[in-house]
This record gives C-alpha cells, structure tokens and sequence, in this order.
C-alpha cells in the first residue's frame, strides 16, 4: 500500500519561509518522478515542481527562484523548501509520485501552508 504523508504546512508571513516534507512508503523511492502540486481554495489543482528519479527538476513559472524541490533517497522523504512567501502561494500542497514523468498516480492528503500579508 502506498502511503505518502506530507508535513510542514502551518502559517508564515509574507516574505518568511518553511520547508515542507513528505515521507513516502510503499513505493521503490528512489525509481519514482516525486511532485508538489498545490491547490489554492476555488481554483484547480496545479503543478508546483517535480524531481525525477535522476534528480532533474522542474518548477511553476510563479515559483521560479523562490521554491526549491530536492528528494533524499534514503530517507524516502521529498521536500520543498518554500522562500519568499507571498500571500498567493497560500493553498493545500500535495505530494504526488510515479513510476515515470509522465505516469504519477499516487497522492498525499495535503497540508495547508498559509501565508498572511
């Protein structure tokens, strides 16, 4: 079974910072794509930043320079250090995994990151 639980989240001002982590278990780590998505409230679900098995990573144009994906294999842990925070990054943040880039099937329950003006 699969489990991936985020933690971290809580409430910063603007301009702070905080380090979220998901632990994941059930899963060969180290061969899997690992995501941040988030989700602010009334709007979609979207791609933060993704780490590949191979350590390659990518981010949303809006994170650019401010957040920072990095993936520890033998922990089995993923994280997303958060700097700069805006009152716009405020929103649930998952953590999603797969087998490939492209096939990510696997989801955290989310933790609330909230960032005040």
């Amino acid at each position: 079974q699969v489990q991936l639980v985020e933690s971290g989240g809580g409430l910063v001002q603007a301009g702070g910072s905080l380090r979220l982590s998901c632990a994941a278990a059930g899963i060969t780590f180290s061969l899997n794509t690992m995501a941040w998505y988030r989700q602010a409230p009334g709007k979609q679900r979207e791609l933060v930043a993704t780490v590949t098995s191979g350590g390659s990573t990518n981010y949303a144009d809006s994170v650019k320079g401010r957040f920072t994906i990095s993936r520890d294999n033998a922990k089995n842990t993923v994280y997303l250090q958060m700097n700069s925070l805006k009152p716009e990054d405020t929103a649930v943040y998952y953590c999603n995994a797969g087998p490939t880039f492209t096939i990510r099937p696997y989801w955290g329950k989310g933790t609330l990151v909230t960032v005040s003006s």
